[in-house]
């Protein structure tokens, strides 16, 4: 079964192969962090919904940023602390986040935790419990 089909509504944000940068605040909005406090929180945001926990991407490269998708226009509604960065659509500046395919070679992106049909975005409020639980 492909992946991409057992998700509803509109998956066009996902590449069909390799990756596609795409606009933060459209399709989704994202927060990021970096390195491995974004892999710390990815394991508890997992462990706590049972591995479950809506789309999030890596990178393998560079500043092995973590990249937690949210619903559109839903970053902003949090104070982030330290290390977390919410990326949506504002008038000051335009935000990209690399996604990749849901299958086939993306490097040097890919997914940590894929989008499901019940799980098609990290919910906002627990991501923010489970960051302020990681930076104490």
């Amino acid at each position: 079964m492909n992946p991409c089909n057992s998700l509803h509504g509109d998956t066009s944000w996902i590449p069909a192969s390799g990756h596609a940068l795409r606009h933060a605040g459209i399709h989704f909005d994202a927060v990021r962090i970096r390195g491995l406090l974004g892999e710390e929180v990815a394991y508890m945001l997992m462990e706590f919904t049972h591995f479950e926990a809506g789309p999030i991407v890596r990178e393998l490269a560079g500043e092995r940023n973590v990249y937690f998708l949210l619903p559109p226009r839903t970053a902003a509604g949090y104070a982030w602390p330290a290390g977390a960065r919410a990326l949506s659509r504002s008038g000051r500046s335009a935000a990209f986040v690399g996604i990749p395919a849901l299958q086939g070679l993306t490097w040097p992106l890919d997914w940590r935790s894929r989008p499901t049909a019940d799980v098609p975005f990290v919910e906002p409020g627990l991501l923010h419990e489970m960051v302020g639980r990681a930076v104490r």
